[in-house]
């Protein structure tokens, strides 16, 4: 297979597809998974990549510590009140400005001693809510929680994987490894002037988005309605205007199936016949009072009624990655898969018209269902819905549960953090032992796993591999040191930063490292000098990941929260990384000096 393409010129075949990749997810032709897939599918294709080699990041230790992660953080969110908790942690924060620095400071802290991802997954459904509840878009306030994990991780050795697996390397080479007082130095000016930043700036360049909700509280939420007749309706054989159908409160009859024909517009002197189906349009609050009423509508048959005899409604928003598109209802088999009828739906901005069985499920489309006992648990276990109004309650475990829970992740943190077992095998205790303690469970898996997220953790995965596999990664980082070589050891410095900067805005910082590291090795020991500059310059370099979503795990976990596109991170992350650079580098050349001046 690799014949397809000649050796020397695999590397250049790599980086055009990186580039293509970059473009689509900029212009957004497609989604983000999709583009990685079509991405990696070529690779693989062509034989540059093997099958084997993009499954290898399904075992990947730091994408199964991300999955353990989440169903930890998971399952402390639903057995603690970690709301109450945080309410106290920023209950004196109440205007955007005051609230951004309190959050960013905290969290940047946190994350020098506690790996940054678990921080961004406690803390964006905090941070979101917050948002919501003071009439701030979340929009304004996920890329800063995220960015600012990533600077508070460079303070200390134990806060990124970054610094972890470039000590790895320093060791392999018989090299000293970065000192703690060093990253404390550069990574502490660093996080504060990066936190400056986005204090001052981020409200002027972050989207303000509104979310599903928002969006449908403003266009009133006009569903079109369908309604069948009871066989014993006091409607059938009258006409529209006889029984009262032109002067309902807050709907109003826009169709008739009769027969798959579609009679509109309705002549106020139709005649209604017993198989007919009746099509309204209305707001939410009309719907129950219409199907409440009097008029002879029937409710839909077959849901397994609530305890309490009392009728369910629940609107649901259609996700952009759910099974149900471009399926009918009927197709979908909505009713038994979901035990639920939907009743309504809401497509903003376009005209409906017919059996709402009969339309094909859109991307954003709100649905307005009666929904059966098992409704939620089934939500959970598709993932094809975002639930916008309507409550579940959770039963939470018993106290002793709780405390030995507290004292399990307290004793496992410390063995953490004393690096007695690694982060992976502490994830694996701590989530071992809540599982046997029923504090997570399958439920949790399906509900809180971002499938959209894990594919592109993965499939960016292999493409770091072709990229160092093909020599593409190094084929880039040379064209710009021997650019750069005239300029001295500086010229260097900043060549060996730009490169790795680009790299982990695609390949991850664990792939920039690898690829960098290599290439800094090569220099120093080929010039004779002390090369910790240069090695401190890529392990910043591999953490300025502020570019794209998919160049650090955080940016991805607010990527779907925030409703944020590609071009949102370049906005801001662009001056953002320009600052973060020249701050970091102006301090180890200081620190340096000798060595560029």
């Amino acid at each position: 297979m690799t014949d397809l393409i000649p050796v020397e010129f695999q590397a250049y075949v790599v980086i055009g597809t990186i580039i293509l990749l970059f473009i689509s997810l900029f212009a957004e032709w497609t989604k983000p998974p999709n583009s990685f897939l079509f991405a990696v599918l070529f690779l693989v294709i062509i034989g540059i990549l093997k099958p084997e080699e993009v499954l290898e990041g399904m075992a990947n230790e730091s994408i199964i510590s991300i999955v353990l992660l989440i169903l930890i953080t998971a399952g402390i969110r639903a057995n603690y009140n970690l709301k109450g908790l945080l309410d106290r942690f920023f209950s004196r924060a109440k205007t955007y400005r005051h609230f951004l620095g309190l959050m960013m400071a905290k969290v940047a802290l946190l994350s020098s001693f506690v790996n940054n991802t678990p921080v961004v997954v406690l803390m964006t459904p905090y941070v979101f809510d917050w948002g919501k509840k003071n009439n701030v878009s979340p929009s304004k306030l996920l890329i800063p929680l995220s960015y600012s994990t990533i600077v508070g991780g460079m303070i200390t050795i134990i806060g990124t994987s970054t610094t972890l697996v470039l000590n790895g390397f320093l060791r392999k080479n018989g090299l000293d490894t970065i000192h703690t007082t060093q990253l404390l130095i550069i990574g502490g000016i660093v996080a504060a002037i990066s936190i400056l930043f986005l204090m001052i700036f981020s409200n002027r360049l972050l989207p303000s988005k509104q979310d599903l909700i928002e969006r449908f509280e403003v266009d009133k939420r006009e569903y079109l309605i369908e309604k069948r007749l009871s066989t014993d309706s006091k409607l059938i054989g009258q006409s529209v205007r006889d029984g009262g159908l032109r002067s309902l409160k807050g709907v109003y009859l826009v169709e008739i199936v009769r027969n798959n024909q579609i009679i509109s517009p309705v002549n106020p002197e139709e005649i209604i016949e017993p198989e007919d189906v009746l099509i309204f349009a209305g707001n939410t609050d009309t719907v129950i009072d219409l199907t409440l009423s009097n008029v002879g509508i029937e409710l839909p048959p077959n849901l397994t009624p609530s305890g309490d005899g009392n009728l369910q409604v629940v609107e649901a928003v259609i996700s952009a990655s759910s099974s149900l598109l471009s399926k009918t209802i009927k197709e979908s088999n909505f009713r038994e898969r979901y035990d639920a009828a939907v009743v309504a739906i809401h497509r903003n901005g376009e005209r409906l018209s017919g059996k709402i069985g009969r339309m094909k499920i859109k991307s954003g489309d709100v649905l307005l269902m009666y929904t059966g006992n098992s409704f939620m648990n089934k939500v959970d276990l598709y993932k094809d819905l975002y639930i916008i109004s309507g409550e579940t309650k959770e039963i939470k475990p018993s106290g002793t549960s709780k405390k030995l829970l507290g004292v399990l992740i307290a004793i496992t943190s410390i063995l953490m953090i004393s690096q007695a077992y690694s982060l992976f095998t502490s994830l694996l205790i701590i989530s071992t032992l809540m599982v046997a303690m029923k504090l997570i469970n399958l439920q949790n898996l399906k509900r809180d796993i971002d499938l959209n997220m894990l594919a592109i953790l993965i499939l960016s995965l292999a493409l770091g591999e072709a990229m160092i596999k093909t020599g593409g990664g190094t084929l880039i980082a040379e064209g710009v040191i021997n650019a750069l070589h005239p300029f001295g050891n500086l010229g260097i410095l900043i060549g060996l930063a730009i490169i790795t900067t680009v790299l982990t805005s695609f390949i991850t910082n664990i792939g920039a490292i690898a690829i960098a590291f290599p290439l800094a090795f090569a220099l120093t020991t080929s010039i004779g000098i002390d090369g910790t500059a240069f090695y401190l310059t890529i392990a910043f370099a591999a953490s300025a990941a502020f570019i794209t979503p998919i160049g650090y795990q955080t940016n991805l976990i607010v990527y779907g929260p925030g409703g944020y596109s590609f071009k949102d991170f370049l906005k801001i992350g662009l001056p953002m990384t320009i600052i973060y650079l020249v701050v970091s580098l102006s301090i180890i050349i200081t620190m340096y000096n000798e060595l560029f001046f």
